[in-house]
């Protein structure tokens, strides 16, 4: 073989090695090797019961293959959820009630209508409170306070209140419940990037005789730009925490929430898992799509993105 053809191969490798890959790939075999070590210890139990009433005495190999292949284990293995999480996502139809894409879609709608409801509450609250000491003084603590109820109490007195207020749909309070989650980040985010400025930087505006409206929108609001975002990413993982909690306590039958209540109620673990799954990849596309937005939002701004320097 000649050194040209050995050479991508090693530059690969190196590539792999000095970057980031290496420590992720680390941890997922580290999660992965206690994963399958959980489950032969926990589903063992099933397997040495029946052994137990059938009179045999199974060998360690024969618990563990048991312990692999069980219909209801108490811990799914990894292959039984990417099993499972394959044949109800590509195997379905996207318009089949078993598809999680289908129930994805439900969250997800729920998921970016209290994303953008939460984002432009704590973006129009945090300029308030910047501008307005007033406003720092009585707003920000009751946002504080606001955070230490817990959603799983929260979520079915804003079911229960938007019933009783003539809003008969599942839309809408999964909607304001992510809201409710994602609000609080982008808002104390928004306040210390809208304040990040410092005092030589807004006195040399006031040089030039620049209004308020131009120092917030030249000054203020580009400064406040990574912590937008960061602070976004935030939010849009904690709306899809808030839409599948929402999903809990109103009986719905579709959404990724409903596929979770519904494999525990009826004993499915691997329905469980899989839909627990689902919701994570959700997630991660999420995420990745803000992260975009702002590398995207930098670059309008003239600024660097994320990934400019090294």
């Amino acid at each position: 073989m000649t050194d040209a053809a050995v050479m991508p191969r090693r530059t690969s490798w190196q590539r792999v090695r000095g970057g980031k890959m290496l420590p992720v790939l680390s941890v997922l075999c580290a999660i992965v090797v206690i994963w399958y070590a959980a489950a032969v210890w926990m589903n063992a139990t099933w397997t040495l019961d029946q052994a137990a009433r059938a009179g045999t005495e199974p060998t360690f190999a024969e618990i563990v293959a048991d312990t692999m292949v069980q219909k209801r284990p108490l811990l799914p293995a990894p292959h039984q959820v990417a099993a499972t999480l394959w044949d109800q996502t590509i195997e379905q139809k996207v318009t089949s009630k078993r598809s999680l894409v289908f129930h994805g879609w439900i969250t997800l709608q729920a998921t970016i209508l209290g994303f953008v409801t939460g984002a432009v509450l704590g973006v129009a609250v945090a300029v308030g409170i910047v501008h307005s000491r007033t406003m720092d003084l009585s707003v920000m603590p009751w946002a504080v306070i606001s955070q230490t109820i817990p959603i799983v109490a929260l979520a079915p007195m804003i079911i229960v209140l938007s019933n009783a207020v003539g809003i008969d749909g599942r839309t809408v309070p999964k909607t304001i419940i992510s809201a409710y989650l994602s609000y609080f980040p982008v808002l104390v985010s928004m306040v210390k990037g809208l304040r990040s400025p410092g005092a030589a930087q807004r006195d040399l505006l006031k040089t030039y005789n620049a209004s308020g409206m131009q120092t917030f929108f030249k000054l203020r609001l580009p400064a406040s730009l990574p912590y937008f975002f960061a602070a976004m990413k935030v939010a849009v993982a904690a709306s899809l925490i808030g839409a599948i909690v929402g999903e809990l306590p109103t009986g719905a039958i579709q959404g990724l929430g409903a596929r979770m209540l519904i494999g525990s109620q009826f004993g499915e673990p691997l329905i469980m898992w899989a839909a627990l799954f689902a919701a994570a990849i959700l997630a991660g596309v999420l995420v990745i799509a803000v992260g975009l937005l702002e590398r995207l939002a930098l670059r309008l701004m003239g600024q660097p993105g994320q990934g400019g320097a090294r």
